[in-house]
């Protein structure tokens, strides 16, 4: 099987594999597990912040860092198909007691005055306005970059109405190697950030959520109280800290090979790309052949390779270390096989 469905389906490399057998452990619930030390060590210099703190998921830390900013009764504004809102499950009202306040972006950016305009007023009829989300890359938007432009805009205005901006990170580091700079070109523009070590850089599992140490403190607390306090961590943070220093420079490997695919792709009749291919997504709009996206994963997969719908009509294709300019050239043969039958 070609698997792109997700950057989440990779299988830890010989590296990961050897790192967590050799990892030094101790109880990271007392702060001595060296490897989970390092890595949150190494993880917060790089995102430019404090502090760090290691979680289980991408969606934890999301949450941790929601319910450190937030009250019960508080309102979070964010873009209406951001991960936070759309894929958590209502997490952050279920957990924290908080209400999202949805804006539509483009390509995943909110427009800063609209921001703005939706901050609350100081009135009894209003929740408080307590966090802003940015994600970047937005993953409903096809993996698109949100200009770090855009970022310090909505973080100025945040800034001058004392609101903190939390950034769901999770392909933060495709959107740097895209661009070819630094993470903090994008994280100078928020109070906390979220990145997730098992998409794009192919670690098994985990993620880094990093702030200032005032704040990384109480989210320790709430990660214990979510119970992802962990013991001898290391056996998974030592592949985290191994794809952190070893595997961002290869991601735009899959940059490439998503362009390649969505050439490929966009060269077959009746098959449109429906987003701009920023990072290692391509989303392609099937309706005219005259099928779902479901009908039309399904023949794919009995073909050996795997995507996902991505709405009625949409079927989204992840690139990621696992595939190969082969696979990807494979990929478009079987398509073009399939629409031309």
């Amino acid at each position: 099987m070609i698997d792109l469905r997700s950057d989440t389906v990779t299988k830890p490399t010989k590296e990961m594999r050897e790192a967590a057998l050799n990892a030094r452990v101790g109880d990271d619930v007392y702060g001595e597990d060296p490897a989970v030390n390092e890595l949150e060590q190494t993880a917060a210099k790089l995102l430019g912040k404090e502090a760090a703190l290691f979680v289980t998921s991408g969606t934890q830390g999301n949450q941790i860092a929601v319910l450190t900013h937030c009250n019960p009764g508080n309102e979070v504004i964010m873009e209406a198909e951001s991960h936070i809102f759309y894929y958590e499950s209502g997490a952050i009202s279920a957990f924290a007691g908080v209400q999202p306040r949805t804006l539509k972006g483009i390509r995943g950016a909110m427009d800063p005055l609209e921001v703005e305009g939706a901050i609350r007023e100081d009135d009894q009829h209003f929740p408080e306005t307590s966090l802003i989300c940015i994600e970047n890359t937005h993953n409903r938007a096809g993996g698109a970059i949100v200009p770090s432009s855009n970022m310090k805009e909505i973080y100025t205005i945040a800034q001058k109405n004392h609101i903190p901006v939390h950034v769901d990170g999770a392909r933060l580091f495709n959107a740097a190697s895209a661009l070819g700079v630094p993470l903090t070109e994008f994280t100078q523009y928020c109070d906390t950030v979220q990145v997730c070590l098992s998409k794009g850089l192919g670690a098994p599992v985990g993620s880094i959520i990093a702030g200032s140490e005032a704040f990384i403190k109480k989210a320790r607390k709430w990660r214990k109280r979510l119970g992802g306090g962990l013991r001898q961590a290391g056996i998974i943070a030592a592949p985290g800290l191994y794809a952190l220093n070893h595997m961002r420079e290869r991601l735009a490997e899959d940059h490439k090979n998503a362009v390649l695919l969505s050439e490929g792709l966009s060269s077959i009749p009746s098959l449109t790309i429906a987003n701009n291919v920023d990072t290692n997504i391509v989303v392609a709009e099937v309706s005219a052949l005259g099928m779902t996206s479901a009908e039309f994963t399904s023949l794919l997969k009995k073909e050996g390779i795997l995507a996902v719908t991505f709405g009625p009509s949409l079927v989204r294709f992840t690139t990621h270390l696992d595939v190969s300019k082969d696979d990807i050239e494979k990929t478009i043969a079987v398509v073009r096989k399939l629409v031309e039958s």
